[in-house]
């Protein structure tokens, strides 16, 4: 089928199916077993700690994306992915919730994050090649309200089916059913044909470098990259809301309420949003625009009266801002990356991004142990407030050169 005819094909909800499952295996770790093992006596940083862990395949999934360019077909890789992050979701809920067992557990979730790149990475490609230029903010913004409405459905599904059968396997296997069933939307896309000169790792590699450089010796192109690999709308400190409940006196209800279903909601709504918004602005500004939105919540929350009302109403607002945030990145990568190895392209850049996330939960987590909840969302915010300034200051200083070179032709 031909290009064309696959864009006419492809409505941008079937993204927001096919990439559910990435966002379920997220909520998953960040609410189910944060909130398990936090009421077993594990610290705020070692359970920061392991999200981190979570954190770290997609920092440097960039190296193995190649091979879902050259080998198997994209729905291939998203069905052994689905079944391999399954299983050993599963297994990671035999494991005690305890101190003694972190490793184990930091390894199971290591290990089911490296399977769910591969089919976060065909998602991707697919979504690239059958997206015209006028919707890639509209596009990009049903995709992450998946992974934004799949954490959502993950933690809180997952924490009350941990807790309603009082066994933990039970949130994994629940989960690992949705995450299959969501296969089904791969009837409505078409498999993009492979170029002939795309055949095997080195040739797609080196084909990445050449495209990397091009991109990045541009102004436009340089400020592209640097604006991921700043920490702006990481979102960091919704990783450890499950952690932080009890000092807002929130119930458990609250918990799942506001890393549930619900939150899913709101972030899949920020992210529709979001998508509709970029494709109306210039993208960069508007990833920009969303990251500071999200600091000025998290002082907000920072300085607002500890009540369960309180956590709920912030913790909610933030979780609609990470939507815009998550949409911004996806419209601002799917305009750069353009065809060819779509999926090595498109996990640069979020390998970038993915960099601030891990390094800005960890400081959270320890702003929290050693200081309070207060210093964890001033350190969250200011990290964000820091990332703005940087890309403000080197965004106006390159286009002040760039006049003074053009001027300079002339």
């Amino acid at each position: 089928m031909s290009d064309g005819q696959t864009r006419k094909s492809v409505h941008p909800s079937v993204f927001l199916i096919l990439f559910l499952p990435f966002g379920i295996s997220s909520g998953y770790v960040i609410v189910t077993l944060g909130w398990l093992l936090a009421h077993n006596g594990v610290s705020t940083v070692e359970i920061a700690g392991l999200v981190a862990v979570s954190y770290l395949p997609h920092t440097f999934k960039v190296f193995w994306a190649p091979v879902i360019d050259t080998t198997l077909s994209n729905r291939t890789w998203y069905l052994l992915s689905t079944a391999v992050t399954g299983v050993l979701t599963i297994v990671s809920g035999l494991v005690p919730m305890d101190t003694a067992h972190l490793p184990l557990m930091s390894a199971l979730v290591f290990s089911f994050n490296v399977s769910l790149t591969f089919l976060g990475m065909s998602v991707e490609s697919l979504m690239a090649h059958a997206t015209p230029e006028e919707q890639k903010g509209r596009v990009g913004g049903w995709f992450q309200a998946g992974n934004l409405g799949g954490q959502g459905l993950g933690g809180g599904l997952g924490l009350w089916l941990a807790q309603y059968f009082d066994a933990p396997w039970i949130a994994g296997v629940g989960l690992g059913a949705v995450s299959l069933a969501c296969a089904l939307g791969l009837f409505f896309v078409t498999q993009p044909l492979r170029e002939p000169h795309k055949v095997n790792y080195l040739s797609t590699l080196g084909d990445l470098l050449r495209d990397v450089w091009s991109v990045v010796r541009s102004r436009a192109g340089a400020l592209a990259v640097l604006i991921f690999f700043l920490p702006i709308g990481s979102g960091s400190a919704q990783n450890l809301w499950s952690a932080v409940a009890n000092d807002w006196h929130a119930s458990v209800e609250a918990v799942e309420l506001v890393n549930g279903i619900f939150s899913g909601l709101i972030s899949a709504a920020g992210c529709l949003v979001g998508g509709y918004a970029c494709d109306r602005m210039d993208r960069r500004t508007a990833y920009a625009v969303f990251g500071l939105l999200l600091a000025v919540c998290a002082v907000m929350m920072a300085f607002a009266p500890r009540t369960e009302l309180m956590f709920v109403l912030f913790t909610s607002l933030y979780a609609f801002i990470v939507g815009l945030t998550y949409a911004g990145f996806t419209a601002v990568v799917l305009e750069a990356i353009g065809k060819g190895a779509a999926a090595t392209k498109y996990n640069l850049f979020a390998s970038l991004a993915n960099m601030p996330i891990a390094w800005v939960t960890t400081l959270d987590g320890y702003a929290r142990t050693r200081w309070g909840t207060e210093a964890m969302l001033l350190a969250d915010a200011g990290a964000g407030v820091v990332g703005i300034i940087l890309f403000a200051a080197i965004a106006l200083a390159t286009r002040r050169r760039a006049g003074k070179l053009q001027q300079a032709a002339l």
